[in-house]
């Protein structure tokens, strides 16, 4: 069954109804801009089939009562909508071993669906990194590690010391930071053999501008991993642009809520904006 017909792109191929393995939209929720629950509501009823689903980014939700995030929880999940932490985890992690177990335990009982880590800011070894996606996927959540393509260089193993799971002898925290796309599929792919359900990559150095898009960095992380196993943020309409024309509607993205049907629009119609011309927020197509 399908949600409805994609149009321009695969003429015999429909929009799949949710829960998606590609072309899913996750939105971003209050975090730069206070989202009331009423203005949630309103976007998950007049959007909600395009949304997928819905992150918490910053760690926002925790300043926020326990009550009011549980209620938006269960508004999403009303609607088909997973909801996940965002990028806190690793704040946890100062408080010892104990307190991220707490912490999931507690993020099963608000409803959370899916766990992010930010693997830049955990600064823990490769095998800690696999042991935490394993403890997450362990409670039943989900999890989902986030990349980015510069690394510490103290992080960086040298020639001989990159074979999976190999003993990288501690060193001197560095303070210079160095691209290696090599070594950040290479952690992705074994997160994903430990369980990871899906990879995310930052926008910084990558597509954070569409102006400055790292094309080649972008085609080998997909070539390697696999266009459904990759979500990309794109923290602009022009960005989003740029991956749907590269990458078809399959291409799984995080937006801003402000984007969400025109980034629809550019998934199935090829109604969106040019956005090659004209920057803005989305608008309605009737």
């Amino acid at each position: 069954m399908s949600a409805y017909r994609w149009k321009n792109f695969h003429e015999d191929e429909d929009r799949p109804e949710k829960p998606r393995r590609f072309g899913v939209t996750e939105m971003r929720g209050p975090h730069y801009t206070l989202l009331s629950q009423n203005l949630l509501q309103d976007i998950f009823e007049s959007m909600g089939q395009f949304v997928d689903g819905l992150k918490f980014s910053g760690g926002s939700h925790s300043l926020m009562p326990k009550s009011f995030v549980k209620e938006v929880i269960d508004m999403a999940h009303q609607h088909d909508i997973y909801v996940s932490t965002g990028d806190w985890a690793e704040h946890l992690l100062r408080k010892g071993p104990s307190a991220f177990s707490q912490y999931l335990e507690e993020c099963k009982q608000m409803g959370f669906d899916t766990v992010e880590l930010n693997v830049g800011s955990l600064n823990v070894p490769e095998e800690s990194l696999l042991s935490f996606v394993r403890l997450i996927k362990s409670g039943g959540l989900k999890a989902k590690p986030q990349f980015a393509v510069k690394f510490n260089k103290s992080d960086v193993p040298v020639g001989g010391d990159r074979a999976f799971g190999a003993y990288i002898v501690p060193t001197p925290r560095s303070s210079e930071f160095v691209e290696d796309v090599d070594l950040l599929i290479r952690r992705a792919e074994r997160c994903l053999e430990a369980g990871a359900d899906m990879i995310m990559i930052d926008s910084d150095d990558i597509c954070k501008h569409v102006d400055a898009v790292r094309a080649d960095i972008i085609a080998k992380i997909i070539g390697r991993l696999g266009i459904e196993r990759t979500m990309f943020e794109a923290s602009n309409p022009r960005t989003s642009e740029w991956f749907v024309k590269q990458y078809g509607p399959r291409v799984n993205l995080f937006v801003n809520h402000s984007d969400v049907m025109d980034l629809e629009c550019l998934r199935g119609r090829n109604l969106g904006k040019n956005h090659s011309s004209v920057l803005g927020s989305s608008y309605f197509l009737f």
